[in-house]
């Protein structure tokens, strides 16, 4: 038994896997090719199983498609653009409320941020304008709640130019434009805008 699937392996690997290892004798080619004619069939013509066997070689001897990568001059630039699209942050970084404009802060604009992170439990920071925190909330309920604003919604009191901001581990109700850098228990970053 192990000398016929030594032969039925041996077969196989002369019909689908050639020029891959040691060659072969020439009597197990020819008996592979007589095989391959006797599968065929008796009716088709000898110019037919040429064409047959050369196209089971361009098969087998396919390299597959060629693979060409891009100039790296290209490439690079692609790159840089990317990166300094998505790399742009807010300096120095704001809070305010509602009356005052979203988006990237710099040193000549004063903007509050919309892309706030906490670096502390490492969730988006969620805002609510015309909405403050009221008095009775706790780090469970920003824990249990945060994202979700039909939950977050029972502690929220509307109070028009205010914001909220919430993230797991902190909150805060803000009216008035001011740095984050004042507030030294907040760890709150920008976390770049595109």
């Amino acid at each position: 038994m192990d000398k016929d699937i030594d032969d039925l392996l041996d077969e196989a690997e002369l019909k689908f896997c050639k020029n891959t290892g040691p060659a072969k004798t020439t009597s197990k080619k020819t008996s592979a090719s007589a095989e391959q004619s006797r599968s065929i069939g008796p009716n088709v013509k000898r110019k037919d199983q040429s064409d047959l066997n050369a196209m089971i070689d361009d098969i087998c001897t396919d390299d597959g498609p060629v693979y060409k990568p891009h100039s790296s001059q290209k490439s690079k630039n692609d790159q840089n653009s990317q990166t300094s699209n998505k790399s742009r942050k807010c300096y120095p970084v704001y809070l305010g409320g509602s009356r005052h404009a979203s988006g990237i802060s710099s040193a000549s604009v004063q903007r509050t941020c919309n892309q706030l992170r906490c670096t502390s439990c490492d969730f988006e920071v969620v805002a609510f304008d015309n909405y403050q925190w009221h008095s009775s909330c706790d780090y469970l309920f920003f824990r249990n709640n945060i994202p979700d604003f039909s939950k977050l919604k029972v502690n929220l009191i509307q109070k028009r130019g205010s914001r909220a901001y919430a993230c797991q581990c902190a909150w805060r109700s803000v009216s008035d434009i001011q740095n984050i850098e004042t507030d030294s228990e907040l760890r709150w970053v920008c976390g770049k805008h595109i």
